[in-house]
């Protein structure tokens, strides 16, 4: 199998797959999933069988049912907020390589104050005070990620443009934009889109601590890191039920590094 004109090795097929397991689940989800995410079909806790293939949940909820619409908005907010904080972390990084000492200097402070305070920390303070809208969930992880990337895209925007390339297009008199948006951006996007897979990995765990806590998505909502706080209880009882978000977290995590390693590897031999 071929992938950006290379062949993956089976470990990068292998985080491929589990990636497209778990897109087609939360893209189909209404399609596929047995009963809605909040329908109570029967008594609680009660075990499996082939009505109900994962048991029921503590309200007597398909088990089966809500691992597949957390899916939908585990993975979908995730996506979102790394969508943002890349935005914010690119374009800031990019203009405080780009557009003097003065600009680095002011951006670089507001970044390095926003890194002095830890995220989980900070995320708890605002949520606590303004609320776990999922607004504010979105907005506040948006900032907080961005901080990471700034530096990332800030450290590769650097490198380039001491490049000869890039000083040869000055030269000719190209444009601060032109520059930027012909000669930095392509020859930065293979490393970001592995960082891009790796921020979204860290963001779907920090979403799901933040629901372990109380502090993320809010019920009738599901999404695995609530739907680990709730079944947690009961795994000294014998009950499984903990097992399938927790799994479903570890095997999405892992899936996606396989195939950032890979990335990463083929950023390497190009380099």
């Amino acid at each position: 199998m071929q992938l950006f004109g290379r062949k993956m090795p089976l470990r990068a097929q292998i985080g491929l797959a589990i990636v497209i397991v778990n897109l087609l689940a939360a893209i189909f989800v209404p399609v596929i999933a047995p009963y809605p995410e909040a329908e109570v079909v029967g008594r609680a806790w009660a075990g499996s069988s082939a009505e109900h293939w994962f048991g029921l949940d503590n309200l007597g909820r398909d088990i089966l049912s809500r691992l597949l619409y957390g899916a939908r908005l585990s993975i979908g907010l995730s996506l979102l907020i790394t969508t943002l904080s890349f935005s914010m972390g690119v374009f800031g990084g990019f203009a405080a390589a780009v557009l003097g000492k003065a600009a680095d200097m002011v951006l670089s402070r507001i970044v390095d104050l926003l890194l002095s305070m830890p995220a989980l920390i900070f995320a708890m303070v605002v949520l606590s005070v303004l609320g776990t809208d999922l607004i504010v969930l979105i907005v506040t992880i948006s900032v907080l990620d961005a901080t990471r990337i700034f530096r990332v895209a800030r450290a590769l925007a650097m490198d380039i443009e001491a490049l000869d390339y890039v000083e040869v297009a000055r030269l000719r008199g190209e444009g601060l934009w032109w520059i930027v948006r012909r000669e930095i951006l392509p020859n930065a996007v293979p490393p970001l889109v592995a960082e891009f897979g790796l921020r979204f990995c860290f963001t779907f765990l920090f979403i799901s601590a933040l629901s372990f806590l109380g502090l993320g998505i809010q019920p009738p909502n599901a999404d695995w890191g609530s739907m680990v706080k709730d079944y947690s209880a009961l795994i000294m009882l014998g009950v499984p039920a903990v097992f399938y978000p927790a799994g479903a977290i570890a095997a999405l995590t892992i899936g996606i590094n396989m195939l950032v390693d890979w990335l990463l590897s083929i950023n390497t031999v190009r380099r």
